[in-house]
């Protein structure tokens, strides 16, 4: 879900940009374990069992003291960081102004289709697919961050400059699976966020939601944002994931998943990211609203 700006040029100029890359960061640093867990069940191939499952979290620390169980969930932090805070200002921003221009160019259309009430709800879930769909451009960032994640040796001591000039557009594989991914899965966050707020909170105006309401709101949307991507997601990971030297479609993907592992395996992970996409997305947008009026006061 998407913070909503009273549209003041201090607010959405670089207060904005300060507000929403700020609690990105905050995100980041009390997130980024519980994402590298999923990241790391999504692509491990063999059955999950009660006793192996600390094998497959925590790898060679898993018999290590608890402080270094901790750290080494934090593979790939710098990564993780470069990518969620350029994530956050872009989605934060992003949704927003998409729905501005289909608003102003688009909404009849909408609402002859659809009517005023659903038509609204319609142009909020399309601006959050376009936004999906562009953060295509920050995949080197979410596909290093994989990678440190779940494959460091594939780094193989080289640095983040080094691996840009040498792999090159490398780091976009898996491309298309992340915008087929991105569409529908950010379509639901939006759409169900709005879906919750006209129909079961009962508020017409989205931007005077309480926090307790936005609170509802966003769950909803997170667990259908996560539901309807979570396939597509496990797809893109495991392509993400290899050696970059080994290019694996994602058709080869699906074949081996569902041969080896059969078609629950498409959900591997599901359960640890719902059960945080509430906390996650509720945090980050009470911090960027806090922050964004309180940045405006000084830039």
């Amino acid at each position: 879900m998407s913070p909503t700006f009273s549209g003041k040029g201090k607010e959405s100029g670089t207060a904005r940009v300060l507000g929403s890359g700020t609690s990105g960061v905050a995100e980041l640093l009390i997130f980024h374990p519980v994402d590298t867990i999923a990241k790391r069940l999504m692509s491990n191939k063999a059955k999950v069992s009660t006793q192996g499952l600390s094998a497959i979290i925590f790898r060679e620390q898993a018999a290590a003291p608890l402080g270094r169980k901790i750290l080494s969930l934090f593979p790939g932090l710098g990564y993780a960081a470069g990518y969620k805070v350029s994530q956050r200002i872009y989605k934060f921003g992003g949704q927003p102004w998409f729905n501005d221009i289909i608003t102003r160019h688009y909404k009849s259309s909408f609402t002859n289709t659809f009517g005023e009430r659903k038509g609204k709800m319609m142009m909020q879930a399309t601006a959050g697919s376009l936004t999906g769909i562009g953060e295509v451009v920050l995949l080197p960032l979410d596909a290093l961050k994989i990678k440190r994640q779940v494959n460091p040796e594939a780094f193989r001591g080289r640095g983040a400059l080094r691996i840009f000039r040498e792999e090159g557009t490398t780091l976009y594989r898996g491309w298309g699976w992340t915008m087929a991914r991105n569409a529908p899965g950010s379509f639901a966050l939006f759409g169900a966020s709005a879906v919750t707020k006209d129909y079961v909170l009962g508020i017409s105006d989205y931007s005077k939601a309480t926090w307790a309401q936005n609170f509802v709101a966003s769950i909803a949307g997170a667990v259908a944002s996560i539901t309807v991507a979570a396939p597509l997601d496990t797809i893109k990971t495991r392509i993400q994931n290899a050696n970059f030297e080994h290019k694996t479609s994602g058709v080869t993907v699906i074949k081996d998943l569902l041969r080896e592992e059969g078609a629950t395996a498409l959900f591997k992970g599901l359960t640890p990211k719902i059960l945080v996409v509430g906390p996650k997305l509720v945090f980050s947008y009470t911090i960027a609203q806090s922050l964004i009026p309180w940045f405006a006061n000084y830039v």
